[in-house]
C-alpha cells in the first residue's frame, strides 16, 4: 500500500475522569485500530458541581492533550477529533475553556449534547454485539452516565443522565466503607435523578460500554482485560457478587487492588452501587462488556 494514501484520523474522548485516544487507520473501507491510550484527567475534580473547570484540571488537560497531539503527529494522523463531554458541556467556563486550549495546544473541541453522546456510544458498542436480544446499554462516566435501550431495529430510548461517579463522589461525604443506609441514600438520589426513565422498560440483558466495566471484568477475572473487538459475557453471579464486595470495599483494600486503575479507586463504590441498582431494578439477568463506546463511535 501506498503510504502517502493510508488515511489516519485520531479521536479524543474528553471524559470528565479519563481522557481516551483512538488512532486508526482506513484500510479497504475498514478503520482499524494501530494505537490507544488513556489518562486519568480527573476533568472534573473539585468543579463538577459547581459547573466549573477548575485551573488545576485545566493544567491537566493540556498536559494530556499535548502529549496525545505529539503522539497523533508521530503515526502521521491527518485529523484530530476531540469531543468534550458531561464536565466540558456543563461548565460555566466552557467557552474559556475551549478557546484556551485551541490557543495553547492547537487541539479544536466539539462539545456534545448528552444525546449525542449516547448516539456515539451505540454506534460503538454496535460494532461489537448484534441486538438480536433487546438490550440496555450502559456507560458509565465520571460526568453523565448515558443509557440506550435498543433492539434488531436500532436505538428505541435513551437518556443521559448526570449520575456520573465523579459527581456522585463530590456530592455525597460517604464513611470508609460505606454504610448499607448509605447506599440506601444513593440509590434514592439515583431513582430521582432517573425520573422514571427506567418505570416502563423491559429488558433482561445489560452491555456496560468500556470505562468501569472493563475493570469490573479484570476484578472478576484476577487478569489483564484482553483486547477485543467483540463483546463478551460477564458471568452474571460472579459479577453481582464482585459488585456487593466492591460497594463495601475500603478504600485500602482499592489502593492495594491491581485490578483498579488508579482513577478509579475513589470512585468504584459509586460505579458498582450503580451498576447494582439498574440490575436489581430492571430485573437483569444477563451482563456483557463491550471494549468500544464514543471514541469508536465517533470514528
Amino acid at each position: 500500500m501506498d503510504p502517502s494514501k493510508v488515511i489516519r484520523k485520531a479521536v479524543i474522548d474528553l471524559g470528565t475522569n479519563t481522557f481516551n485516544l483512538l488512532i486508526a487507520e482506513l484500510i479497504e473501507g475498514k478503520w482499524r485500530r494501530i494505537h490507544s491510550e488513556k489518562d486519568g484527567v480527573a476533568l472534573g475534580m473539585g468543579g463538577i458541581n459547581q459547573k466549573i473547570i477548575t485551573e488545576d484540571a485545566i493544567l491537566r488537560a493540556e498536559k494530556a492533550l499535548s502529549h496525545f497531539k505529539t503522539i497523533a503527529e508521530s503515526f502521521g494522523v491527518s485529523e484530530i477529533r476531540a469531543i468534550g463531554t458531561s464536565a466540558i458541556r456543563d461548565a460555566k467556563n466552557q467557552t474559556e475553556f475551549v478557546e484556551r486550549i485551541k490557543k495553547d495546544i492547537g487541539v479544536e473541541i466539539v462539545v456534545i449534547s448528552g444525546n449525542e453522546e449516547a448516539d456515539f456510544i451505540y454506534k460503538g458498542v454496535a460494532k461489537t454485539i448484534d441486538f438480536s436480544v433487546p438490550s440496555l446499554i450502559m456507560d458509565i462516566g465520571g460526568g453523565s452516565t448515558e443509557f440506550i435501550l435498543v433492539d434488531s431495529n436500532g436505538i428505541q430510548e435513551k437518556i443521559s443522565l448526570n449520575i456520573g461517579v465523579s459527581r456522585m463522589l463530590q456530592l455525597f461525604s460517604c464513611d470508609d466503607p460505606i454504610r448499607p443506609e448509605q447506599v440506601l441514600e444513593l440509590n434514592q438520589w439515583l431513582e430521582e435523578q432517573a425520573a422514571g426513565f427506567f418505570n416502563n422498560l423491559n429488558v433482561s440483558r445489560l452491555i456496560g460500554a468500556s470505562g468501569s466495566f472493563e475493570t469490573f471484568y479484570e476484578l472478576i477475572h484476577n487478569t489483564t482485560i484482553p483486547s477485543l473487538d467483540a463483546a463478551i459475557e460477564l458471568p452474571f453471579t460472579s459479577f453481582y457478587v464482585e459488585l456487593d464486595r466492591l460497594i463495601y470495599s475500603t478504600q485500602a483494600e482499592r489502593d492495594i487492588n491491581p485490578w483498579i486503575v488508579p482513577i478509579r479507586k475513589k470512585m468504584a463504590p459509586y460505579a458498582a452501587v450503580k451498576t447494582k441498582w439498574v440490575i436489581d431494578k430492571l430485573g437483569i439477568t444477563e451482563t456483557y462488556l463491550s471494549p468500544y463506546s464514543l471514541k469508536e463511535g465517533a470514528l
